[in-house]
């Protein structure tokens, strides 16, 4: 018999092999009411946050620059990463709903995985931009065209796919013939490879090699722009200059703080998880999807005179 929403059958097996069961936070089952409530208030403020910067930004003419229609970019992404695994997450925890069918899981890893890539990539970009706005300011306006931000726009969307797309269907081949209970809150690729019962390789490799190829290349060339952007603003006469270019790029550099820090720590937790209780490996990976949606709304609506005059107005 299957089971309905809860974990009470040997290790969560069932006859129907196509669905499969969420933990939650595994040790603080008892306490997913109470955890529920600063997860539910991210959530509405990461939900607000980004609706309002893009009816500031839509609404505002002296905001259809480059830079504000990266945020705008970055803004949908936001609410794609947190209302991916948000609604469900939440289920489990007032409700105790914790059963997701293998084809919900799929497409919610694959959706997961593309729009933390494609944040990634958008936070490069943006470093793209304020390189060439401090490295070279006359020649901005002529590169960033409309036409060059969305060519941007839809090769970061064709990256993510295209590098993601795979993981659904080297999860699908695998076969799962013991638990189907997975020890998180959602469903990401290598929680679902622990569960197969078959060599699990392939998909190991080439996660690493994707993980990699986003967050290794993309931190160097965010790297590289901002040497670049030291050197130059560094070369300026007066320190008010100094202070106005530096000022101008604050706003990003949080965003790349709010985003990286927990993904590189959630990383080095699971690669020495032994030395760590599970729940402590689960609550920051949900910590890397909720916090940057939440924060990056807040940092460029403090930081842009424009929005924060615009959000007081309202």
């Amino acid at each position: 018999m299957l089971l309905q929403g809860n974990l009470s059958a040997p290790n969560g097996t069932g006859s129907d092999p196509s669905v499969f069961f969420l933990t939650g936070i595994p040790g603080l089952e008892a306490l997913h009411p109470w955890i529920s409530i600063p997860f539910c208030s991210m959530f509405t403020v990461a939900l607000l946050g980004n609706f309002t910067l893009l009816y500031v930004i839509k609404t505002e003419p002296s905001l259809h620059q480059p830079m504000f229609y990266f945020l705008a970019m970055l803004a949908i992404i936001d609410l794609g990463l947190s209302t991916t695994t948000m609604p469900k997450i939440l289920s489990i925890f007032w409700f105790n709903s914790r059963e997701i069918s293998f084809n919900a899981c799929l497409v919610q890893m694959f959706f997961l995985h593309s729009f933390s890539t494609l944040e990634s990539t958008l936070l490069l970009a943006m470093a793209f931009d304020r390189y060439m706005a401090i490295c070279i300011p006359l020649r901005y306006a002529t590169i960033l065209t409309n036409s060059v931000i969305a060519k941007i726009g839809l090769a970061a969307l064709a990256r993510a796919v295209l590098l993601v797309v795979p993981f659904p269907f080297l999860v699908r081949r695998l076969p799962y013939c013991g638990s189907h209970v997975i020890s998180h809150c959602y469903c990401e690729h290598m929680a679902m490879v622990k569960l197969a019962c078959a060599d699990t390789r392939v998909n190991n490799v080439y996660g690493i090699m994707v993980v990699l190829f986003i967050v290794g290349l993309d931190l160097l060339f965010i790297s590289l722009s901002y040497v670049n952007i030291l050197r130059a603003v560094l070369s300026l006469a007066s320190k008010e200059e100094q202070l106005k270019a530096f000022g101008t790029c604050g706003s990003h550099l949080c965003a790349i703080l709010v985003f990286y820090i927990p993904v590189v720590l959630s990383s080095t937790i699971h690669r020495f998880r032994r030395h760590f209780a599970p729940h402590v490996h689960i609550l920051l990976a949900n910590f890397y999807l909720l916090f940057p949606p939440m924060m990056n709304p807040i940092v460029y609506g403090v930081k842009t005179k424009q929005i924060c005059d615009w959000v007081l107005l309202l």
